[in-house]
């Protein structure tokens, strides 16, 4: 009955994001961003989460872009994503792999943490991946806090202005669907000297996180959408 159901809402999602992609071909959702560089520092923390890469201090460099989901004009609030690409480096050698975190501005309590959330400002906007990993001790979400600078906005030109003069700091932190959030590391960003995005694509689906699994339901909910997205347009 389960796998009805998620089936059942991927095929929906489905549906919805065909038709948005007639008349956006490119990026259905998500249109606009800002690609931004950083680097992950996993702290040691002492509360095992069940997935290694959380629990494991290193510094990793990330990719990530920063974009609104129905692409609204600035000044208006609109869902914010954070799609961050952690590179992983093996004994000093260029990055080889990566995994892809995506993260939605939300509520932070439960069930807070399942709903999206249309913002207007990044300082007080937490961010959360809504579907939860699959862990060695069960499901695991992780999201994210800005910590500085204050007063952030979610406008694309307010995050440019802001991170063209000091860096985006985060603070990364996991639970349970209904448990209290741990921090376990810290996200740094600043712009890209590469400011083309529009070919940059995220996909939790096809790169998910080092040492985590993902819920079957989980893939029949988002699979559909994500494969359509994998496809490039038609050109007439």
């Amino acid at each position: 009955m389960a796998g009805f159901i998620s089936s059942a809402i991927g095929v929906g999602f489905e549906t919805v994001f065909r038709g948005i992609r007639q008349v956006r071909p490119h990026r259905p959702i998500h249109p606009r961003g800002l690609r931004l560089d950083g680097e992950v520092v996993v702290h040691g923390h002492g509360e095992p989460s069940g997935i290694s890469w959380l629990d494991r201090p290193a510094a990793y460099p990330v990719t990530a872009r920063v974009s609104r989901s129905v692409g609204l004009p600035d000044g208006l609030p609109d869902v914010v994503g954070l799609a961050v690409r952690v590179h992983h480096r093996a004994d000093g050698a260029p990055p080889s792999t990566f995994s892809d975190i995506l993260l939605s501005s939300t509520g932070w309590g439960f069930p807070g943490r399942f709903v999206l959330v249309p913002r207007i400002s990044l300082s007080r906007a937490p961010l959360s991946t809504v579907m939860p990993y699959r862990g060695e001790n069960g499901p695991v979400l992780l999201g994210a806090r800005t910590r500085a600078p204050a007063g952030l906005p979610a406008s694309l030109r307010g995050v440019e202005h802001a991170v063209g003069g000091s860096a985006w700091q985060l603070s990364l932190h996991f639970a349970t669907p209904t448990g209290p959030w741990a921090q376990f590391a810290t996200l740094t960003l600043t712009l890209s000297p590469d400011r083309d995005e529009e070919d940059l694509r995220f996909d939790a689906v096809l790169h998910p996180l080092a040492g985590a699994g993902t819920y079957e339901w989980s893939r029949r909910v988002r699979e559909p959408s994500y494969a359509l997205a994998r496809r490039p347009p038609r050109h007439s």
